[in-house]
């Protein structure tokens, strides 16, 4: 028995220009998404050329534009991958269809099944760690938010008690991550004034770390205003200007054999399926009395999803 081909859109049956295009996404544990299109009108199958195309925002040259081929996948179906192997530089991506010669368009969201995202655990590997996540753009368009970090230490569960800021992480993308957290601290740096910063020691397991961070220590600098301080996992032997080339340069590519382990990684959350973690991981504001008046103290993620701690006047 001959199985069908499947059945293609044709142009009759092109969705009225009103309605846009909607694409479902589904995530794969290993963090690789599939792309599925209903009822997009496609050329001919001997003329073949439609292709999902991400666009990475404020690239005006559009340089960075990553092409991924559309395939039929059932009926009035067609359907593109972007594999775990495909890392994305970190930002975010505007997503469209191109098909043969006219002007790519902008996808909406449609069903979104990322349940293999939430807290991933990825496996050992010294290659730049990727994450993609599909979200609805104010303007209910479909976007990717991408990140690239190597090495990346990854936010855990945060307490706050008795004036002080207790977290745990885990560390990902290094060779021996029981040397690299051997004498490890977490440096809170001053955002307004990169010079001031202050450390705790990082007690660890394994790859896992926790840490305690008193608020005191961090408002005693405050001097009216907001001070935002944001929160890195250093190394004992970090070297402030080595660690500088290797962060730029770890997030481009994988580190070749030959380059010394990047020192200082900013400590983040983005193991799960949540974009925007600010609006969702509220965290208790205390109020501390310092020689200035009295602050309230606040941990928080930013719009990167790096993990901060804001200080300001009560």
């Amino acid at each position: 028995m001959t199985t069908p081909p499947a059945q293609l859109p044709t142009p009759a049956s092109r969705p009225e220009a009103s309605a846009p295009l909607r694409a479902d996404s589904v995530a794969d544990s290993a963090g690789g998404l599939t792309f599925d299109i209903v009822d997009l009108a496609l050329p001919d199958p001997a003329d073949w050329n439609a292709a999902l195309v991400l666009r990475l925002r404020g690239d005006a040259e559009g340089a960075d534009e990553v092409r991924l081929p559309l395939s039929p996948a059932g009926e009035r179906r067609v359907r593109a991958v972007l594999p775990s192997t495909v890392a994305l530089p970190e930002g975010r991506w505007d997503v469209y269809v191109a098909v043969g010669d006219e002007r790519p368009r902008r996808l909406a969201p449609g069903l979104n099944d990322l349940r293999s995202l939430v807290d991933r655990r990825p496996g050992p590997s010294l290659s730049p760690l990727a994450v993609c996540i599909p979200y609805t753009t104010k303007h209910g368009n479909l976007s990717l938010r991408s990140w690239l970090r190597a090495p990346h230490a990854e936010a855990g569960e945060l307490r706050v008690a008795d004036g002080t800021l207790t977290g745990r992480g885990r560390l990902y993308r290094v060779e021996r991550p029981v040397a690299w957290l051997s004498g490890a601290v977490v440096r809170a740096r001053l955002r307004r004034d990169p010079s001031v910063a202050h450390e705790v020691p990082v007690t660890a397991d394994c790859a896992d770390f926790d840490f305690s961070l008193a608020y005191a220590d961090l408002a005693a600098h405050w001097d009216g205003g907001q001070d935002v301080w944001d929160l890195w996992l250093a190394r004992a032997d970090e070297d402030e200007e080595a660690d500088g080339r290797a962060a730029a340069e770890a997030a481009a590519e994988a580190a070749p054999a030959d380059r010394p382990p990047a020192t200082r990684v900013r400590i983040a959350r983005i193991l799960d399926d949540v974009v925007d973690k600010k609006p969702v991981f509220a965290y208790p504001a205390l109020s501390l009395s310092t020689d200035r008046g009295t602050v309230r103290v606040t941990p928080y993620y930013t719009a990167d999803n790096d993990l901060s701690v804001r200080v300001e006047g009560a």
